[in-house]
């Protein structure tokens, strides 16, 4: 990274950091997370994880990621080690990944989760930070809102892993109740408008349009501000920043673990 726009991306990057409190058991939330088919299930992030080699029980795990779009599919490869028993109670599980798609705006990074228990269950945080692909130009777009996407992709689906965990609400309803409260948000919105419309018919241009206008700002307000369906995801009920140096510090496996070929 040497280009000025590089510089610019390092200097001022911020790490993405989610936490949230699930009242569960540290051994259903660890399933949850270490098992390749099950992470997916709540992950939004993935489309698959297969493991590829692990050779002992502690050994670092290798594994192949992969994420479906429309028109094609963007994969690449990760490294894992977990500490499941800790002196202190807490799990870790450090992890380094990389894509060389070309495709991928992600092109190789870092990152950790670590379960705390407490007495209202467990503390599951994650930190993690990547270097983006397409040169110069992956710098802009990844600081002007791909990083925000990741980071709200983390928080919804550590929301949609807690209700799990919690309610035992399966990730996939959760989608779909996800889905209904989005479209019933915009039903809302669009109600709203064609009223407000509908009453200023008479009026000039100019006060149906700023009638309309502000009877969609109105109703856009409301409906962000109005509680989620029952059992539907939500990013803003996660911590989105570290709240003590424990929260910010990367665990000691992450410096020995080596990068994925």
């Amino acid at each position: 990274m040497t280009s000025p726009v590089r510089r610019w991306w390092r200097a001022r990057a911020r790490p993405i950091y989610v936490e949230t409190r699930v009242r569960g058991d540290l051994e259903t939330l660890w399933q949850r997370t270490q098992v390749a088919g099950e992470h997916t299930r709540w992950d939004v992030r993935f489309s698959e994880i297969t493991d590829v080699e692990q050779q002992e029980a502690d050994a670092p795990r290798v594994f192949r990621y992969a994420l479906h779009l429309p028109l094609r599919t963007v994969a690449g490869t990760g490294t894992s080690v977990g500490e499941r028993w800790r002196p202190d109670g807490s799990c870790t599980s450090a992890l380094r990944f990389g894509s060389p798609d070309p495709l991928s705006l992600i092109r190789r990074g870092s990152g950790w989760w670590r379960y705390v228990p407490t007495d209202e269950g467990v503390r599951f945080l994650t930190g993690f930070d990547y270097e983006p692909g397409w040169g110069p130009l992956g710098a802009v777009v990844d600081r002007a809102g791909f990083r925000r996407l990741v980071g709200w992709g983390t928080a919804w689906s550590f929301d949609r892993l807690r209700l799990w965990v919690e309610d035992g609400v399966p990730p996939e309803t959760a989608l779909r109740r996800a889905l209904l409260d989005l479209a019933a948000r915009g039903a809302f919105v669009g109600v709203a408008a064609g009223a407000a419309g509908a009453a200023s018919a008479s009026s000039r241009r100019g006060v149906r349009r700023l009638t309309v206008a502000l009877a969609l700002g109105a109703a856009g307000a409301v409906a962000t501000a109005a509680p989620p369906l029952p059992g539907a995801p939500r990013a803003r009920r996660t911590l989105r920043r570290p709240p003590d140096r424990v929260a910010r510090q990367a665990p000691d496996t992450l410096a020995t673990l080596r990068s994925p070929t």
